[in-house]
């Protein structure tokens, strides 16, 4: 019984980490592109100041995804030391 929780948190815990991403990404997306525009205006420069906003936004994500796995391995460490009680 607990070989299926723990799968189904697996699955849980991929699910919210996709989900956070795409969330995250449509939530500051046009934000942040309306600032880049109104702060490097128009033309080249407005492509510079998309990478840069592409590399922060992968960072935020990087970080949230690696805090989200922490907590899970925390979980399923303790579910595999009860099973094995």
């Amino acid at each position: 019984m607990a070989s299926l929780k723990l799968e189904i948190m697996d699955k849980i815990v991929a699910l919210m980490t996709a989900a956070f991403g795409f969330v995250a990404a449509l939530a500051w997306n046009e934000a942040i592109s309306t600032l880049m525009v109104q702060w490097l205006g128009e033309g080249d420069d407005q492509v510079l100041g998309l990478l840069i906003y592409a590399v922060i936004v992968t960072i935020v994500a990087v970080i949230a995804i690696v805090l989200i796995s922490r907590v899970y391995g925390k979980i399923k460490a303790k579910e595999e030391a009860k099973e094995k009680k």
